[in-house]
């Protein structure tokens, strides 16, 4: 049998799981959902992965992914398939190892397209500050030599240290990148597919088909035609200027209230804007990318899309060039927080007495950061009244303003010669010229440091920093009512008190 026609039989072989969401027992559990359990994924044994693939559990969407040999298949754990003999099943820390052993991407459950492992949102290590820069577009745009240069390490050690954890090096991740991206603007937009080749980061439309034929083991014009009705009938009408119709998945519940509650109460006028009455309003804002600008709209949802192993926040991006569609995607997904693992997070503070019941009351609740990491370090240290004047007075004019968005936030260099004087000039000034790193391959640690070495800049606001511009699951403000015991979650823990109001916004 060949491969297509196995790949064909596995997926007409799917059916629907049953069972209900709570009928599996707390023993059933794989390993790995336990908070208690912080190993990373590799270490983790392969048979509570397997247990986790056998009871379909969207908790590990995005955390590893499973082939299936007879097949030529690769899967998230939570594909409807009949469950594959153990023997049968390999196991993979990222897509792009299991395409660089030969595996297909399942055409129903769409593996590229789950949720990014939570994993690299708590790791500070190498790997994790790895992930993070390729996940923004750093390979495909200075090389894996640049890459390297930003992680402080040499190309081999990069590569070493990456494929002997995930089992694919730089080149490889960001490849499966560019491949989802490609799919998604296949299956969203009515663009050229030379267009979409160029756009998506492949350096030639004969590397994108060979690339999407591996991949999907389809041609282009294929993958466009399997779209699901609603995105081909968004794809007529979806063009540059009509923006880019995304779904940005999470996993588990979401509580969207109160990102969009801070982000109204943060919002700077000429850059951003929520309209909308609460449960239906939207987020917009305009974005400096690596080739040009964008802007960016975000819807809000009452209630989590999806089912209850997760969901998506509805999103359209206005861009001026389609190759910062993967920076941005990422961009926004760190703001909105969608790649954090919600189940880990609930059980460790769910344990804690005084956090319980806020728990209980809003599951899924998550920790924003940020779209632009020096935009939110000025702003912070700068307070709202002063940021809205920032953008006023040395704020880039977008070419086509959009209803009330008009600028872009200053870069730290235009900042650093206007104001060099006070604390917000000393922090652009450390920021333009690299004293300051805050981009997502930095150093969490030696980026405090350096903020802190700032003049005017105190620990409260440095940690406001760690917490949305580095992304620090585990930073809390310096209070002695902060507990160890909320570790590896205490960004969480104080965002639970601050929505139930026991923490004040400027304490």
């Amino acid at each position: 049998m060949t491969v297509t026609a196995q790949r064909t039989a596995h997926e007409d072989s799917r059916s629907e799981d049953s069972r209900p969401e709570g009928s599996r027992s707390e023993d059933s559990r794989p390993e790995g959902s336990r908070s208690e359990d912080s190993r990373p994924e590799g270490s983790r044994s392969e048979d509570s992965r397997y247990e986790a693939v056998r009871s379909r559990d969207a908790r590990f969407d995005g955390a590893f992914f499973f082939a299936v040999r007879t097949t030529g298949i690769y899967c998230r754990p939570s594909c409807p398939a009949i469950t594959p003999k153990r023997h049968n099943v390999r196991f993979f820390a990222t897509a792009a190892a299991a395409q660089g052993s030969g595996f297909r991407a399942c055409r129903r459950c769409r593996p590229d397209a789950v949720p990014g492992s939570a994993e690299w949102n708590v790791r500070a290590d190498l790997v994790g500050r790895a992930m993070r820069l390729i996940g923004d577009g750093v390979v495909d745009r200075e090389g894996v030599t640049g890459l390297a240069g930003r992680l402080g390490y040499s190309a081999r050690q990069v590569q070493r240290q990456l494929t002997a954890e995930l089992g694919a090096g730089p080149v490889a991740l960001a490849r499966a990148q560019r491949a989802h991206t490609a799919r998604v603007l296949l299956q969203t937009t009515g663009l050229p597919v030379t267009e979409i080749a160029f756009a998506a980061g492949f350096a030639s439309v004969r590397q994108f088909n060979d690339t999407i034929r591996a991949v999907y083991a389809a041609t282009p014009s294929d993958v466009r035609a399997a779209a699901p009705a609603a995105d081909r009938a968004t794809a007529r009408t979806a063009t540059p200027s009509a923006g880019v119709p995304l779904r940005l998945a999470h996993r588990g519940p979401y509580q969207a209230g109160p990102v969009f509650d801070l982000l109204q109460r943060e919002a700077v006028a000429g850059i951003e804007e929520v309209a909308g009455p609460p449960g239906r309003r939207r987020y917009r804002r305009t974005l400096r990318l690596p080739h040009g600008t964008g802007i960016v709209a975000v819807e809000e949802h009452r209630e989590t899309r999806g089912g209850s192993g997760g969901g998506w926040l509805d999103a359209r991006l206005h861009l001026t060039d389609l190759r910062d569609l993967t920076t941005s995607v990422q961009r926004l997904r760190r703001l909105f927080d969608l790649d954090a693992d919600p189940y880990a997070v609930d059980e460790r503070l769910g344990a804690d007495p005084r956090l319980a019941p806020l728990v209980a009351a809003r599951p899924g609740l998550r920790s924003p950061g940020t779209a632009d990491p020096a935009e939110l370090a000025l702003r912070a240290l700068a307070g709202h009244a002063v940021a809205e004047r920032l953008v006023e007075r040395y704020g880039e004019a977008l070419d086509a303003p959009c209803g009330t968005l008009t600028h872009l936030f200053p870069e730290p260099a235009v900042l650093a010669e206007a104001e060099p004087d006070g604390p917000v000039g000393a922090l652009a000034a450390a920021l333009a010229d690299g004293t300051v790193r805050l981009d997502p391959g930095a150093d969490r640690d030696d980026a405090e440091r350096a903020l802190l070495a700032v003049p005017g800049m105190d620990a409260r606001t440095a940690a406001v920093v760690r917490t949305r511009a580095l992304g620090d699951p585990d930073t809390a403000p310096p209070d002695p009512t902060v507990p160890d015991s909320w570790r590896p979650w205490r960004s969480y823990a104080v965002n639970h008190l601050r929505a139930a109001g026991d923490w004040e916004q400027d304490r």
